[in-house]
């Protein structure tokens, strides 16, 4: 392999001196996302359009080095950091936001800061609707890497739902578009591959995203409760109803107090679950879902039934709900935020066994859970300077995703695979299944340049698990 300073060179010859940084306080900085893996960079890049991408890829191929696409770094999975030494392509420069108001859509680089998006079209009375809690740092490109979801993806979807098209370089530095303006265009919908692969198919250049008209009237209510498991069947009844709220959010009380001690929210801090109900629409509707909302809650033993009067109430009310994960550092220096997905009958044993967990371990775990749809993220808080203590986290980490394959669920529901449950894939999926998804990310990256150890485990390809198509143990 050629030395890593002539690798340097050639980039900077096509990006620029200001377009790549390879100091070791560079390569450290970038070594890791806002999870617990740290990895090892060679060089960052900065490109500014895509044919700035394609040409790092390309220099990038005839060295060697593989490539990791990172936006922001707020991912929590490990997908933006490199498994081998790597040259890491980072998005954020390419920020360019063009609309079209009269189709309700943007084409946005990956760059793009979600909430900054949103703001950009609030004049139009337009919005972006995937609202990770990182929103206000995360990128357009992590989001369509992550499929990100967010509070208000109940009812009106993860990020797949709401992006139309993706220009992406491939292994071979070509410049391709999948999907199209048409909301429905003929053909395999390779865009929706492409959203939620996590950095091994190509770099995303491009986004074209839909806009999502604001809501004429919103009503968010709080809601306290003496026992978690009737804050769950609140939750429960709400769905069974038939009401599909904007959102639906449950803090724990642990939670509740570090967000209380952090925002100054007013929030009931006795209460051992509060949930955050949000409905939107038209006047009539929306006073009707409030209605029903609040009904279901008290008949459920709620203590505490609040309204937000106002916008000013109701934007306090969100602030301490997306400050959940920043209240956790007046604990703690550390913390070790997961993402598995269970039935939303199962809440309440879920959370006894994360508890439990937690105990065994000696831990501190705090949880925020989006309850509509039953995507737990449970934090468990700790200080990683303590020698051992990062092993063991991690240890009740794997325990706590068991449990929720257990119950019927799944691995992840926004925050994606990554370094993080790459070697758990096999708790949902077959050898049969593995090696499908292998073959079709071959499909568009045969050598592994682009993100490689992520996502898939060693042996996804069937010629892996030395059974061969011959003796007929694949078809």
């Amino acid at each position: 392999m050629p030395a890593a300073a002539n690798l340097v060179e050639d980039l900077r010859r096509a990006l620029g001196a200001e377009g790549v940084r390879a100091e070791p306080l560079d390569q450290r900085l970038f070594s890791k996302d806002a999870g617990v893996t740290r990895g090892e960079v060679v060089a960052v890049t900065f490109p500014r359009n895509a044919v700035q991408v394609s040409q790092v890829v390309l220099i990038a191929a005839r060295h060697g080095y593989p490539i990791v696409a990172r936006g922001a770094g707020t991912g929590l999975a490990g997908g933006a950091v490199p498994s081998q030494p790597a040259v890491l392509i980072v998005t954020t420069r390419m920020d360019d936001v063009v609309v079209d108001e009269a189709n309700r859509t943007a084409w946005v680089g990956p760059g793009v800061i979600n909430l900054d998006l949103s703001r950009r079209t609030a004049s139009l009375g337009l919005h972006f609707a995937p609202d990770p809690s990182s929103q206000a740092a995360c990128t357009l490109g992590g989001n369509v890497a992550c499929n990100s979801g967010g509070p208000h993806c109940l009812a009106e979807g993860s990020t797949v739902n709401h992006v139309l098209a993706v220009e992406f370089v491939d292994a071979r530095g070509q410049i391709l578009t999948v999907g199209g303006t048409a909301p429905d265009p003929a053909g395999l919908d390779v865009r929706s591959v492409v959203v939620g692969s996590e950095g091994t198919l190509g770099v995303v250049t491009r986004i074209l995203v839909k806009l999502t008209p604001n809501p004429p009237a919103v009503k968010t209510m709080l809601l306290a409760f003496s026992k978690v498991s009737d804050a769950a069947a609140t939750v429960s009844e709400v769905i069974a109803s038939g009401i599909v709220p904007a959102a639906l959010e449950m803090m724990d009380q642990p939670m509740v107090r570090a967000v209380e001690n952090f925002v100054h929210a007013d929030l009931p801090v006795a209460a051992a679950a509060v949930l955050l109900a949000e409905v939107n629409g038209h006047v009539a509707a929306v006073d009707a879902e409030a209605d029903v909302i609040i009904s279901v809650g008290r008949r459920h033993g709620a203590t505490e039934v609040r309204l937000a009067a106002d916008e000013r109430e109701r934007l306090l009310m969100w602030k301490a709900r997306k400050s959940a994960f920043g209240a956790i550092a007046q604990i703690a220096p550390d913390y070790y935020l997961h993402d598995t997905v269970i039935p939303r009958n199962r809440l309440v044993e879920a959370l006894e066994e994360i508890y439990a967990i937690a105990r065994r371990k000696d831990l501190l775990v705090m949880n925020v859970i989006h309850a509509g749809d039953g995507n737990l993220h449970p934090q468990l808080v700790f200080d990683g300077s303590v020698p051992g203590q990062l092993e063991i986290v991690k240890s009740a980490a794997v325990e706590i995703v068991e449990m929720s394959i257990r119950l019927g669920g799944t691995l992840s529901g926004e925050h994606g695979i990554g370094l993080e449950k790459r070697d758990l894939m096999s708790l949902v999926f077959s050898a049969v299944d593995l090696d499908a998804q292998a073959r079709l990310r071959e499909a568009f990256d045969q050598d592994h340049r682009f993100n490689p150890g992520t996502v898939l485990p060693a042996g996804s390809r069937c010629f892996d698990f030395g059974r061969s198509v011959a003796e007929g143990a694949w078809v």
